[in-house]
C-alpha cells in the first residue's frame, strides 16, 4: 500500500542481484557441491513464481499481507544463501 516502500523494494530487488556476484566468495563454483543451496535455489524459484502471481492479485486484505510475507522471505533468501555456503565450506574443511 505505501508506493515509495515498494519503489525501495523494487530498487532493491534488482541492486541485490547485481550485488551477488561481487559478493561471492566460497572455494567452490557449482552449485551441485552444496545439497542445502539446491534446496534453497527452489525455494526461490517458489518465492519468485508466488511474488508474480501475488502482484496480479487487486490490493486487497488477504493479498497485501500475502505479498509482505513473501517480500520478507525473498528478500531472506540472500542472506540465508551466504551463510549455508559458509557452514559448508567450514564442515568440508574440517
Amino acid at each position: 500500500p505505501n508506493k515509495l516502500g515498494g519503489v525501495i523494494a523494487l530498487v532493491m530487488s534488482i541492486a541485490i542481484l547485481f550485488l551477488m556476484p561481487l559478493l561471492h566468495t566460497n572455494e567452490t563454483q557449482g552449485l551441485q557441491f552444496y545439497p542445502l543451496n539446491q534446496i534453497l535455489f527452489w525455494y526461490m524459484v517458489i518465492m519468485i513464481l508466488l511474488l508474480t502471481w501475488i502482484g496480479a492479485r487487486p490490493v486487497e486484505a488477504p493479498y497485501i499481507i500475502t505479498g509482505q510475507i513473501l517480500t520478507i522471505l525473498y528478500f531472506s533468501y540472500y542472506i540465508i544463501n551466504p551463510l549455508i555456503i559458509k557452514l559448508w565450506d567450514n564442515m568440508l574443511n574440517s
